[in-house]
Formats: C-alpha cells, sequence, structure tokens
C-alpha cells in the first residue's frame, strides 16, 4: 500500500484559493466535498448517473422527500387533498419559494418538470400511464389527475435517488428529455457558480441566501434543508490515494465513497471519522443490451446469467466481507420483497448448461463489447470477473476500458457494438432505488422507454402494472416475486451482490445525514 503523503501540490493550490477568497472563507464555511467520479453531465433527468443526482439536491428541491426511515413527507408541497374516489390529487405550493433569478416559483413550474421527469424515470412512466391530465388551479395550487387510482403517487413524487423529480424552472424543463438541459437555475438550498467551476477540476456552489428551509428538522431527505456554511465545493480527484491523502491531510472534508482497501488507513487517523450515511447500502448490476446481436437473443442472455458467480464480484471489488453479502435477491435481501433466485442462479454458475444454450442459440464466436469504467473504483474490477466468467461459459469478449463519463455517454448509443456500441455494462444502486417493481428502473421493459438496454417485454409490463394496483400487501408481494421470476426467465439483468461503504469525513465536521443521497445541508464544520 502507498504511504500516506501528508502535503500534496492540491493543498498549496487549495490554499491559494482560500487566501484569495477573504477570511470569512478561510476560516472554515468552505466544505470540500470528493464524490465517487467527475461530474461532467448537469441534467439529473437526462442521466441516472449518482453524481449528477447529488448536484442536483445541491441546486433543486422537490414536491416531496422521504425521512430516513423511507416514510415520504411534503417538501415543496404545503398541503395536499385526495378526492374520494383518489383520482385528483390537489398540491399547494409553501410561501416563499423562488429561483436563483428571484422569480417566483410557480405550479406551471411543477408540472412542466413532472412531465419531463416522467418520459424518463422508472416511476415517472409508470406514474404517466395513470395520469389523465395536470391541471394548475392557479400561481401555486396544480391538480394531477388520474384514469383510475394509483397506490404509489407519493411513493413516485418522493422518489428519492435516480432519477429524482426535481423541480425546474417551466422554460427549463419544457426541453426535451432526451436532450440536455442548458441552465443550472434552480430553487434548491445552493446556487451553482458556473464562472468558477471547470469540469475536471471542481464545481463550486454558493448558499442561497434566499432558500426558506421548512420548520421541520432535517431527517433523511426531509424536513429542514438549513445550510450551514458559505461554500460547497465538488473536487474531482479521480484517484483513490489521492482522495484518502487529501482527506488525512486536511485538503478535504468529506470523501463519498473511500476504496474499501484504504478504509483501514482512514480507521487509524484520528483526525478522520468513518460515517455510514446509507445503511441500506448498494447492488451491483450486469446489463445487456437487447436491441443488438447477440443479446437480442433471450438464450444468449440466460447463458450469460448462467456463469455469474457473486461472490467472484463481491471479492474483487469490496474484499472485507463485512461490507458485502452474497443474494439472490433483486429487491434487496432483508426487505419486505425479497426471494432467492432458483436453482442457485446468480450465486453458484452452471457453464456446462450456459455452453449449451449458446450452441443451441447459434452464438457464432463473435466477441460482446464489454464496457469496463476505470474512474469510479468500486466498478473497476467488475468488468475483468465478466469477462473471466463469460470466457468460461463459451463467451468471447472484447473488454474495452474507459472512464466513467465515456462509458455513461457511450451507453446511450443503440447502434452494433462494432460500430461505437456496447453488449455489456455494470453499474450499481442504492438500495433505496430498488427495493420494489417500480422503482427499480432495471425492471422497466417498454423498449425505447426502458433503461439503457431496452428490453421489450409485455409481459412484465403487465405484472408490473398489477403490483402498481394493488393494495392487499400478501397480494403485492406476490407480485414482486413474479416481477423477479420474470425477469429472470427472460434474462432481462443480472444483479450481483450487495455491498455497504461508509463515507469519511474529517473529525470537525457533523450533520452528514443518513440517506441514499450524500447531501450537503445540515453540515457542521468546526
Amino acid at each position: 500500500m502507498k504511504k500516506v503523503m501528508r502535503r500534496t501540490l492540491g493543498a498549496i493550490a487549495a490554499g491559494a484559493i482560500l487566501a484569495a477568497a477573504g477570511p470569512a472563507l478561510a476560516q472554515g464555511k468552505v466544505l470540500k466535498f470528493v464524490q465517487n467520479g467527475n461530474l461532467t453531465i448537469l441534467d439529473p433527468i437526462w442521466t441516472t448517473a449518482y453524481v449528477t443526482r447529488n448536484h442536483g439536491y445541491l441546486i433543486y428541491d422537490t414536491l416531496f422527500a422521504s425521512d430516513e426511515n423511507n416514510v415520504v413527507k411534503p417538501q415543496m408541497v404545503d398541503k395536499y387533498e385526495v378526492s374520494p374516489d383518489k383520482t385528483v390529487w390537489t398540491f399547494t405550493l409553501r410561501d416563499g419559494l423562488e429561483w436563483h433569478d428571484g422569480k417566483p416559483v410557480t405550479a406551471e413550474d411543477c408540472i412542466a418538470s413532472l412531465q419531463r421527469w416522467g418520459k424518463r424515470d422508472a416511476m415517472g412512466l409508470k406514474l404517466m400511464d395513470f395520469v389523465k391530465e395536470f391541471k394548475a388551479v392557479d400561481a401555486k395550487t396544480f391538480q394531477m389527475v388520474l384514469k383510475e387510482p394509483y397506490g404509489l403517487v407519493l411513493d413516485s413524487l418522493g422518489k428519492p435517488s435516480s432519477n429524482v423529480p426535481f423541480i425546474m424552472p417551466k422554460a427549463v424543463a419544457e426541453t426535451d428529455a432526451f436532450k440536455q438541459i442548458d441552465s443550472q437555475i434552480g430553487s434548491g438550498p445552493f446556487v451553482y457558480q458556473k464562472n468558477e467551476s471547470k469540469p475536471g477540476e471542481r464545481h463550486v456552489y454558493l448558499k442561497n441566501p434566499k432558500y426558506k428551509p421548512r420548520a421541520d428538522a432535517a431527517s433523511g431527505l426531509a424536513g429542514g434543508k438549513v445550510v450551514k456554511v458559505d461554500r460547497v465545493e465538488i473536487i474531482e480527484m479521480p484517484d483513490t490515494q489521492q482522495q484518502v491523502n487529501a482527506l488525512v491531510a486536511g485538503e478535504i472534508d468529506l470523501l463519498e465513497q473511500p476504496p474499501h482497501d484504504l478504509i483501514p488507513i482512514l480507521k487509524k487517523d484520528k483526525g478522520v471519522k468513518l460515517v455510514d450515511w446509507n445503511p441500506l447500502g448498494h447492488q451491483f448490476i450486469i446489463r445487456f443490451n437487447h436491441v443488438v446481436k447477440p443479446f437480442d437473443n433471450p438464450k444468449i442472455r440466460m447463458a450469460a446469467l448462467l456463469a455469474m458467480r457473486q461472490e467472484d464480484y463481491l471479492k474483487a471489488t469490496v474484499g472485507e466481507p463485512e461490507f458485502y453479502k452474497v443474494c439472490s435477491a433483486a429487491f434487496v435481501c432483508g426487505t419486505p420483497n425479497a426471494f432467492d433466485a432458483p436453482n442457485g442462479l446468480l450465486v453458484k454458475p452452471d457453464f456446462e448448461k450456459a455452453k449449451a444454450l449458446l450452441k443451441e442459440a447459434g452464438y457464432d464466436g463473435t466477441p460482446v463489447v464489454l464496457m469496463q469504467s476505470t474512474t469510479l473504483p468500486v466498478l473497476t474490477n467488475t468488468a475483468p470477473v465478466t469477462k473471466q466468467l463469460l470466457e468460461q461459459a463459451g463467451f468471447k469478449v472484447d473488454m474495452q476500458s474507459m472512464d466513467w463519463q465515456t462509458l455513461v455517454t457511450r451507453r446511450t448509443k443503440k447502434d452494433p457494438a462494432d460500430k461505437g456500441g456496447w453488449n455489456i455494462l455494470h453499474t450499481f444502486s442504492v438500495a433505496a432505488d430498488i427495493l420494489n417493481p417500480i422503482s427499480t428502473s432495471y425492471m422497466v421493459a417498454q423498449g425505447d422507454k426502458s433503461w439503457f438496454g431496452w428490453p421489450t417485454d409485455p409481459e412484465m409490463e403487465k405484472i408490473r402494472d398489477a403490483y402498481a394496483k394493488e393494495t392487499d400487501p400478501a397480494k403485492a408481494k406476490a407480485l414482486a416475486k413474479a416481477v423477479q421470476d420474470r425477469a429472470l426467465e427472460t434474462a432481462q439483468y443480472g444483479w450481483i451482490g450487495q455491498w455497504y461503504g461508509p463515507g469519511a469525513s474529517r473529525a470537525n465536521i457533523s450533520g452528514w445525514l443518513k440517506a441514499p443521497v450524500p447531501v450537503m445541508w445540515n453540515i457542521e464544520k468546526k
């Protein structure tokens, strides 16, 4: 392991920045945060990338939010009413909401924002299937009229993670959902400083002095978003050893996701503390491209799933058993919708059966393009494991390495793999995103409306619809199992293990909230 350096060139540069910023900022009002990847895309509806979601929570606000117990609470909304037949929802915004440019937040802003989000997000897509129309009643009040009752309205509007139904100005929200926005005006607790930000180096946010937090205490993503620093800087620092060095040296204040193999260094340093800000953890994902060969063939997708062995991934990426769990349940072990996959699928590989399926399906030996992220540390070792497992099953694999943002851009392409497209990618989800069949974006099977990989399966959508309408908990649980069974039957995608990992901060930092997202309000720097 590399020796921890107490001083780096970054510290000298940081010192110069603080000196130039003046005495107020130099005395602890600047919060320096390193995320688990670089932030290059600033539209949290266009992408599900978590670094972009984090950016969204800094500058935007939401109508509802989930507290630390996953209970949905009003956020921008002051009050709401539901008609007796459960088809008309009326929302009234609280007082004092305004955009960073000083204009008031209106009902029409909310409607346009929900409509754009509803074209990209898994829960949004399903909600919009039930929406008949939106109506602006007055400047602060709007209605959502449903075709029939829908039991997940608040769960959808209070969705905690990607894609989050952030509220944007109407003119911005009217941007095509499949094109990136070019404005960073929000109504949230921080204001983005474009002139001070430089992608690849840092992104700068100032406290929004006009933001009016809710009166209730902060809990998870809900409650009062009280900002206790003047400035937040997201520092771009891809090298994980440099990240740990910088935290130990006091050059940064927060580290979202220190690599597991370097956690022992942080445990030994008295100036650093570990923070379990996301106790539900995460899940690794393997995703196939359904619209190009060879994974347009379900038998070839199933052959790939038959080669999966979760523990190989978990040992290679996480290492320490205290931070991972072998789990064949799609909807997260330890939660109400957890069911084991049959016959050891995803846990015990069957290479001979996989080879037989490949032969039956007519696989011609063309190499499959497997994208490997080299800058998101927790994902770096997933692709090499996949390459090894698939080759044992009879696949030929072309593993192509790239930084995470290049991967995020390339995954949007539907071209054949040899024309700049792809066949397989890896990602991960925070557990809060994947607790049921509607919130789990990988379960959507609506072709072009699906998450990258674009599966189409009317039968899957029929079961998901039934789950969305079901009010009996026991029946809903059975339908959740049916969704998982269908995903495995068609080899829609694979879930390859649960893992956990603390964040890290300097010892003088307090108030990091327990939530599936690292948020910068409520944090104090003494």
